[in-house]
């Protein structure tokens, strides 16, 4: 298990973000990477994919990445659509076991 500690957002210079010694991306808090997520997907099924509760993306910053990428893409890849379910589903998991 990689030890985790905080570190301010690199843009805002105020908020921390939880890291880990392996994290490869820069630490970017939710509140500035939200302005990024806004916007209306045009594809149905990515919609569908994307259309998950705020708060995952609030506690995981690769889901909130996937969103971006579509946004900024207007589609994603296969190989990103299959790790998005991954993390999705282990998130859920451990929602699950907690209650």
């Amino acid at each position: 298990m990689a030890v985790k500690y905080k570190k301010k957002c690199i843009l805002c210079k105020k908020n921390y973000v939880l890291v880990s010694k392996r994290s490869r991306s820069p630490p970017i808090c939710y509140e500035c990477e939200k302005v990024q997520m806004k916007g209306e997907i045009e594809d149905s099924k990515l919609k569908k994919l994307l259309g998950i509760p705020e708060e995952y993306y609030k506690k995981n910053s690769f889901l909130r990445r996937i969103k971006i990428y579509c946004h900024k893409y207007g589609s994603l890849s296969q190989k990103q659509i299959t790790a998005f379910k991954e993390v999705l589903k282990k998130i859920k998991d451990k929602e699950g076991k907690k209650k």
